[in-house]
């Protein structure tokens, strides 16, 4: 079940010209993350005389006994596509409390 991976980007930061820190994703890093299952959860269709929207979604979820870092504000590659995390990372706790059983999140991919 936990046989997929997914490339985590994590953007960089820079001070813009009116000084303020921002993304840099031009300059982000790339982590291969494995031990994954990547399951559809959701998808929406929105049509009005000038566009068609389309929002997919996933839920990904790490094999028991790893805690991969994965973050709110990175973005995830899987199947050519780019993804947003959406949400934050829920981290479920081991049941007999060894630290983390595995984490959980959502992430999302809009068109259109």
């Amino acid at each position: 079940m936990f046989h997929q991976s997914v490339t985590r980007v994590r953007a960089s930061t820079k001070t813009d010209r009116g000084g303020n820190v921002v993304k840099d994703w031009a300059t982000a890093t790339r982590a291969l993350i494995g031990s994954l299952s990547v399951q559809p959860a959701s998808q929406v269709e929105e049509t009005d005389p000038t566009r068609t929207a389309v929002v997919t979604g996933w839920r990904v979820l790490s094999a028991p006994g790893t805690a991969p870092d994965i973050r709110a504000d990175d973005r995830i590659e899987h199947a050519g596509m780019t993804c947003e995390v959406d949400g934050e990372v829920a981290a479920w706790p081991h049941p007999l409390g060894w630290g983390t059983h595995h984490i959980e999140f959502v992430m999302v991919r809009a068109t259109g």
